[in-house]
């Protein structure tokens, strides 16, 4: 039975002694970075290695966003916009479709080297004043668009058999500094915040998973960050967000949070997190955050299950169609971005 963690790998094989740590502590899943990537083949061999490891199909997960957030990338594979140029051109062009279109695409890259989870769309709500951390991976400052934006995002990688993790719930738009470097801490009232900061992720409560906030909002729990609050997952992830899909931890190597792996990683299943997730592939860390994941049980195992119902779909039947509306909606967007 899979523990309710996802790991990191440090290069792009899997090393004897990574082997056997997955054989034996069984994580959920695996996510990948650019560390882990040279090709196609290379990716095809390391997923199905990890694979045969945990002895299931178990899901690989990976950021690719577009942008400056893209895992796979040139010159194996296209070059992505960020969500702001994607969501600007599209408005632009007046072509509703093209969103889900490009992820559609994106979604197909993914398949094709094993990799059945993308950890996206992006739904934080660009503010004034914003951590560059965020930046232009939100689509823009409207909660309606944010949430259309990341709606069709969200169905263009369902339609490829790829599951969306939508973030970073319940918003992390009105952060100042980097939660990979630094705790950032939000004083804005909850009405505001519900209003603005949790409508994205509230309209889109009905998709399979999610991906916490390493903040702390004051006007709801100035103690803990977000993904280490019980009142915050309970109370308004599940409470009035309405999510209550498969809820994954942000990566608990970032300096946001505090105190050693081991405890990061058991304050943030006690909150109420179905999965933590670790990335920096450290051995050391990743064997701590292991020995601290239960199994998989109960309703994070229903949710797990759910989620995974949908890592079926096809390929896109237009794709040069779609890379061409794509390039002229950016060009026409960039021409007037100038």
């Amino acid at each position: 039975m899979s523990r309710a963690f996802v790991t990191g790998l440090k290069g792009t094989v899997l090393s004897a002694g990574e082997r056997s740590f997955l054989t034996e502590a069984a994580p959920w899943g695996l996510i990948l970075f650019r560390r882990n990537v040279e090709d196609s083949d290379q990716l095809r061999r390391l997923t199905a290695d990890f694979r045969d490891a945990v002895g299931w199909q178990a899901p690989v997960l990976i950021d690719q966003e577009g942008g400056r957030v893209q895992r796979l990338t040139a010159p194996h594979w296209r070059k992505y916009p960020s969500g702001r140029r994607l969501a600007g051109a599209a408005v632009l062009a007046g072509d509703s479709q093209l969103i889900e279109d490009v992820a559609h695409l994106i979604g197909d890259d993914l398949v094709a080297v094993g990799i059945d989870v993308d950890c996206a769309p992006c739904l934080d709500i660009a503010t004034l004043g914003m951590t560059p951390a965020i930046g232009d991976r939100s689509y823009g400052e409207q909660p309606d668009l944010v949430a259309a934006a990341g709606r069709a995002f969200a169905n263009g990688l369902i339609s490829a058999g790829v599951l969306p993790v939508i973030k970073h719930v319940p918003g992390h738009g009105r952060a100042r500094v980097d939660s990979h470097h630094e705790l950032p801490v939000v004083d804005a009232d909850l009405e505001s915040l519900a209003s603005i900061d949790f409508a994205p992720f509230a309209a889109l409560a009905d998709l399979p998973a999610a991906m916490t906030a390493h903040l702390v909002y004051t006007a709801i729990d100035p103690d803990r960050p977000a993904t280490q609050s019980p009142v915050v997952i309970n109370e308004i992830v599940r409470g009035r967000i309405g999510f209550d899909g498969l809820l994954f931890s942000d990566d608990l190597s970032m300096n946001a949070l505090k105190g050693t792996l081991a405890e990061r990683a058991r304050a943030t299943l006690a909150a109420g997190c179905d999965i933590a997730l670790h990335c920096s592939g450290d051995m050391d860390e990743m064997i701590a955050v292991a020995a601290e994941a239960p199994e998989l049980v109960g309703k994070a195992a229903s949710r797990a299950e759910r989620a995974l119902m949908g890592r079926a779909g096809s390929p896109h039947d237009d794709a040069d169609g779609v890379l061409a509306r794509l390039d002229a909606a950016l060009a026409a967007f960039d021409a007037v971005s100038v």
